[in-house]
Parts: structure tokens; C-alpha cells; sequence
């Protein structure tokens, strides 16, 4: 089973040489890192840093806020299997779909889905269901891929959109994924993808980010989901947020930011803009 790219050509680059062209200019843009990252090697012991945030939007909006993560990701080396969560934009699947099986194709080629891994989180799950309507038509996950594979090359990934994004579904999709973390003894590297507020002004924007970027570096993602639903923060991927929370909390690890912005900063138009960070816990 074949997913093919739905936003190849216009989140990112639809000619391989540009798009990795386009994954550089991420990396040294004044607001990226500055450089590119030296391509770790894969480690025997614990990863230091196996979660991440991630945005989701066209690379030449959040393209340089990404490369953060991604910069310290390539320094650590290439995990056994990426785990990336995304939201559901377009509202078409269960309350959390997985891809079951199969590859997806990029314009840098195809990312093999784990179908062991997958069945694994299906058998022991009540919340996460094999559905690919989903994923066809959504970005999140898509737009994270060809940043991994223009570092890795191939690589194996489970990906998961979350619909119903409460806390109660986001505990429960922690569950399976500790659990299979446990039982397989893998080296994984799981990757919340979400944009933070969208379409306030430039100052308006910061402020409610930080709202939300306060409640993830005090760890504390029920107050992620309060503040999002009462401070009216239009984050759109805070379940996925929660999900790498509760992992992280789980193994004593901290928030570290990154880096924070917004479309405004890579575009000028400061008008109406969506916020972006990139995170690790370590």
C-alpha cells in the first residue's frame, strides 16, 4: 500500500535537487541553526534525546524553526524507528489512525511503515485504529520526512494522526507506544508535529505561543490542554504534544526550547501569522 505525497510542490520542493537545496537553505537561514549538522552515529546506549516538536507548515515558513530539531537529531544518528504524530487537519479519520502498512513516497523516495510495530499498537490499543483516510490528503507528518530522509537516507517510521485530541486519548496512545518501546527494545525517536497558534497578529501570536510553550517546559500537559481550549491558543497539534510529554515525563526528561517564531519572521507579513517551535526533552 502506496501513499503518495499531497503536498509535495507546494509545502516543499517537488524536484529532489531543489528540495534538498530548499532542507539546506532551512539550516542556514538567520533564523535556522546556522549550519549543518554532522551526521551522528548510531549509539548501543540510551538516546539522550529521543523526543521532539516539530512544525508542519510550507519550509519556506517553518523550514528554518525545524531545522533545530532536526539539527540535534542528525547529531545523535539514525534511530532503528521514527514515531511521528500529527493532527488531523482535515477531520477525516478515527480518533487516532495509523497507516497500517506499506510505503510512502517522497520526492527523496520511500519511507518504509513498520508493520511490525504498527500491529504491535493495534493489538494493544482501544483508541488507534488502521485507517488511511486520514493521512491521504494531510501534511503533518508528510512535511517531516524528507527532512529525516535528506540525513538518513531510508528509515522506518510508524505514523500516527490524532483526531480527537484530549487528554484522555493522548494518555492512552502513550500507553502503547511506552509499551512498545519496552517490549521492542528499539532505539526510537518519537516526533510531535504541531504549529502553535495561527492567524493572530505578529505580538498577539507571541503571546499566546508562550502560553503554551510555558505549560511544556513546566512539563505539565493538562495545563497544555486547559490553556489551549480556555486562552483560545489555536494550537493544532496538541495532542501529539501531550503524547511526547507524558513519554518524556515518564523517563525524567525536560523541555528544552529550541528555538521560537513565526511566519512572520521568515516572511515579513506580520499581519496574520502562525507560530512555530522546535523542542527536545532530554
Amino acid at each position: 500500500m502506496k501513499r503518495l505525497p499531497a503536498v509535495s510542490g507546494s509545502f516543499y520542493e517537488s524536484e529532489p535537487e531543489q528540495l534538498k537545496k530548499r532542507i539546506e537553505w532551512s539550516f542556514l537561514h538567520p533564523i535556522g541553526p546556522g549550519s549543518l549538522p554532522s551526521i551522528g552515529e548510531s549509539k548501543e546506549k540510551e538516546r539522550l534525546t529521543p523526543f521532539f516538536i516539530v512544525p508542519h507548515a510550507g519550509y519556506i515558513y517553518s523550514g528554518p524553526v525545524a531545522a533545530h530539531s532536526f539539527y540535534h537529531l542528525a547529531e545523535e544518528g539514525k534511530p532503528e524507528l521514527f514515531i511521528i504524530l500529527g493532527p488531523d487537519h482535515n477531520g477525516l479519520g478515527s480518533m487516532a489512525s495509523v497507516w497500517p502498512e506499506g510505503e510512502w513516497e517522497t520526492p527523496l523516495g520511500k519511507v518504509e511503515v513498520d508493520k511490525e510495530a504498527v500491529n504491535f499498537m493495534l493489538s494493544n490499543s482501544d483508541v488507534l485504529a488502521p485507517d488511511e483516510k486520514a493521512h491521504i490528503y494531510e501534511h503533518s507528518i508528510e512535511v517531516q520526512l524528507p527532512f529525516i530522509q535528506n540525513f538518513f537516507g531510508s528509515f522506518k517510521f510508524v505514523p500516527i494522526s490524532v483526531t480527537l485530541q484530549l487528554p484522555e486519548i493522548s494518555e492512552k496512545l502513550a500507553d502503547v507506544i511506552d509499551a512498545y518501546i519496552k517490549e521492542s527494545g528499539k532505539d526510537i525517536v518519537v516526533i510531535a508535529s504541531s504549529d502553535l497558534n495561527h492567524y493572530d497578529p505578529y505580538d498577539l501570536t507571541n503571546k499566546k505561543d508562550q502560553l503554551a510553550i510555558d505549560r511544556i517546559v513546566s512539563m505539565d500537559y493538562n495545563g497544555l490542554y486547559d490553556t489551549v481550549v480556555t486562552k483560545d491558543v489555536t494550537m493544532c497539534g496538541y495532542s501529539p504534544v501531550m503524547v511526547a510529554m507524558i513519554l518524556a515525563s515518564r523517563r525524567g526528561k525536560k523541555a528544552k526550547i529550541l528555538k521560537h517564531a513565526n511566519s512572520g519572521d521568515t516572511s515579513g507579513d506580520r499581519s496574520a501569522v502562525v507560530g512555530y517551535l522546535a523542542a527536545e526533552f532530554q
